[in-house]
């Protein structure tokens, strides 16, 4: 069994491409600017936002974080969005997930200039994604098909499990992985309503677990020789944490490592791609690599 460590990974490419901002300031280039917004005080998307800047700093970016209070209106926030959009300055920018019940997510994330959309999440983005055109591709499934490549995990033709149709993960990673010039799989995306959820599983070459279902995936699940890609991250109680909690993913590791190939950990594993792999996104937005 080999664990894939998402940790060093990112370690890895984040120097790769404060590598390549060097060089592009020393040619006398401008250094990428990353921007976010977060609304409110979410714990979750605090501890995300402030990773996001250290991850800035990681590769040489310019960063600037705009805070607001979870009372403000969704004029006001699109208001803002619409100054982002129009900053020459800003190469990229994101509004953190998830906003306040009030104001509508789709709204917001339509109003984002699709050439700074560094999230992958505009129309424009997943539309061009889906049919393979160059485009930005949503941070955690572009920081899995990067680990399969630098682990040079074998996908083409092989079968792809993922459990979960989200938006964010699901639905984009079974187009990837179903596209000849990524992972070229057969695909099966299975969700709560799948009758053969389990059965699917245990034919399953490679299974990418995004249910949301703390340890899911059991050993029975899981044929010998499989790679799991576990993308979960819930909290759950844990009375020897100073925390009170600790992350579990969608995999029981502890039982289904053992059968595996390849397996990610949690946390290690897919959520510092995650970060990483929207710095590469930046990168491509101050080289405007995919727009002009």
């Amino acid at each position: 069994m080999t664990l894939i460590d998402g940790k060093a990974t990112a370690a890895q490419i984040k120097a790769e491409i404060k590598d390549q901002v060097e060089k592009m300031v020393s040619s006398g280039g401008r250094r990428p600017h990353l921007a976010a917004i977060l609304v409110g005080h979410d714990g979750g998307s605090e501890t995300y936002v402030k990773n996001k800047v250290l991850a800035c700093e990681a590769c040489g970016f310019q960063s600037t974080l705009l805070r607001f209070e979870d009372d403000i209106t969704e004029a006001f926030l699109l208001e803002q969005v619409q100054k982002l959009n129009e900053d020459a300055t800003v190469d990229g920018f994101i509004v953190q997930l998830p906003l306040p019940r009030h104001i509508s997510e789709q709204k917001v994330i339509e109003a984002i200039d699709y050439r700074k959309d560094v999230d992958g999440f505009h129309p424009i983005n997943v539309g061009r994604m889906a049919i393979g055109l160059p485009c930005y591709i949503s941070a955690t499934p572009k920081g899995i098909l990067e680990l399969l490549r630098r682990y040079e995990i074998p996908t083409s033709g092989r079968r792809c499990v993922i459990l979960g149709r989200s938006n964010i993960v699901g639905k984009p990673m079974a187009q990837l992985m179903m596209q000849k010039q990524y992972g070229d799989s057969t695909v099966i995306v299975c969700h709560s309503r799948s009758k053969t959820l389990k059965e699917e599983c245990r034919q399953a070459d490679i299974i990418i677990a995004a249910i949301g279902h703390p340890g899911f995936v059991t050993a029975d699940m899981v044929k010998p020789g499989a790679t799991i890609i576990d993308v979960g991250t819930t909290r759950v109680p844990d009375a020897t944490r100073k925390s009170g909690f600790r992350l579990s993913g969608d995999v029981d590791f502890e039982h289904v490592a053992p059968l595996c190939d390849y397996i990610t950990p949690v946390p290690g594993g897919v959520g510092p791609m995650t970060i990483c792999m929207l710095m590469s996104n930046t990168l491509s937005a101050a080289r405007k690599e995919y727009y002009d």
